[in-house]
């Protein structure tokens, strides 16, 4: 009995003690909790009903021949045996004009008609120089006989001979001035007849580019009066580059465009000269090209903004909308894995080529494999989710 009594007051004091002592895990504070790291500014995440409202398309890289190109500026050109400028051979007053700008004219047809007191004199000149080759080539048979027959001096002979061939040669000389004045010699021989005025005429066919002159104006030889153009061999003149130049080699396609809203198609020439000096001021040379087919809609002078296809090679594409253009360089994106059943999708810097037919050459600035995820259509979509996540509209 004495015993259980001690029994019983061992247990009521261990009960006690552990009422009244500390719970050590109860008192000691809690770690804090780690950091969640910050979201890549590169990267998106993306639910299921979003990539399908927006189309986004997956794949990879596919490879392409793709042509290399030189861009290049330049205008419609004629060679310059087809254009010409008409001037005066002798100065004087214009008298008509018969041909407005842009009226298409042919070859050797009256562009306008001059005059001057100068032309009178020129044939005076020339009908008097004619009726002394007469009286000399008579007076130089009247000395051949003398000389045979031993009654006339032989140096009144020789003069004679000079005298006719001196004046022989003036009056050809006179001929050949009028017949570069438009003035026709045979009128001349035939019934003498003296005309005031002469015609200017175009040795070649083809459209009144310039009209420089109106009645009453006086002309002098160095004058322009009148540019005509023939559109028959239409052709590029460029200018490439320094640095460019090297890739550039005849045979070579171009695309060039011509600065008209109604007309956006790329028209096609080739490369058939490439210049052999250097423009000093621009640092470029010129490149001639001949249209593939020739056309008949493109006026001389007309800017182009040309490409050069310079050479080919088996690269990296992706369509047009799998790119994101960010001034030199582009953006594609790559999935890079799955958050909570969203797809995450990382920007990637490219330098991207000219399109191709839908397609963009593509060079990687970092390594990627070619079985790599990409975007290939909603480029846009994710890189508008990527702006809000910036703080962006």
């Amino acid at each position: 009995m004495k015993f259980n009594i001690i029994s019983c007051f061992i247990a009521i004091g261990l009960l006690a003690g552990c009422h009244s002592k500390p719970d050590a895990a109860a008192t000691k504070p809690a770690p804090a909790a780690a950091p969640t790291p910050p979201p890549s500014p590169d990267q998106v995440v993306v639910s299921p009903a979003q990539a399908q409202a927006a189309g986004i398309e997956l794949g990879t890289f596919e490879r392409q021949n793709m042509t290399t190109e030189v861009q290049a500026n330049g205008s419609v050109e004629v060679p310059p045996q087809n254009r010409v400028s008409i001037t005066a051979i002798m100065g004087g007053y214009v008298q008509t004009v018969a041909v407005l700008p842009g009226q298409r004219v042919a070859a050797g047809a009256v562009v306008a008609t001059l005059r001057a007191p100068e032309y009178l004199t020129l044939q005076q000149t020339y009908l008097q120089s004619k009726a002394h080759v007469r009286f000399l080539s008579e007076d130089l048979e009247r000395q051949r006989i003398l000389d045979v027959e031993d009654v006339g001096a032989k140096r009144k002979l020789q003069q004679a001979r000079a005298d006719y061939a001196s004046e022989q040669a003036t009056l050809r000389a006179t001929a050949a001035q009028l017949r570069l004045l438009g003035i026709g010699v045979a009128r001349l021989d035939g019934a003498g007849t003296i005309v005031s005025s002469v015609p200017l005429t175009t040795p070649l066919g083809g459209y009144i580019k310039a009209v420089n002159i109106n009645p009453g104006q006086y002309v002098n030889p160095q004058d322009v009066l009148v540019e005509v153009l023939n559109r028959d061999d239409l052709h590029l003149e460029l200018k490439v580059f320094e640095k460019d130049v090297a890739q550039v080699k005849p045979g070579q396609k171009i695309l060039f465009n011509v600065q008209n809203a109604n007309r956006n198609e790329d028209l096609t020439a080739r490369v058939f000269l490439v210049g052999k000096a250097f423009d000093d001021e621009a640092r470029t040379v010129r490149v001639h090209a001949h249209l593939e087919p020739e056309r008949q809609d493109l006026l001389p002078g007309q800017y182009v903004a040309a490409r050069i296809q310079t050479a080919g090679a088996r690269v990296r594409t992706l369509p047009e909308a799998a790119l994101v253009q960010a001034g030199e360089l582009s953006y594609i994106f790559r999935r890079v894995g799955l958050d909570s059943g969203r797809t995450v999708f990382r920007r990637v810097k490219v330098r991207a080529g000219q399109p191709q037919h839908g397609a963009v050459a593509i060079t990687i600035l970092d390594p990627l494999p070619d079985t790599t995820q990409l975007v290939r259509r909603g480029a846009y979509f994710l890189d508008a989710e990527l702006r809000k996540g910036e703080g962006g509209d």
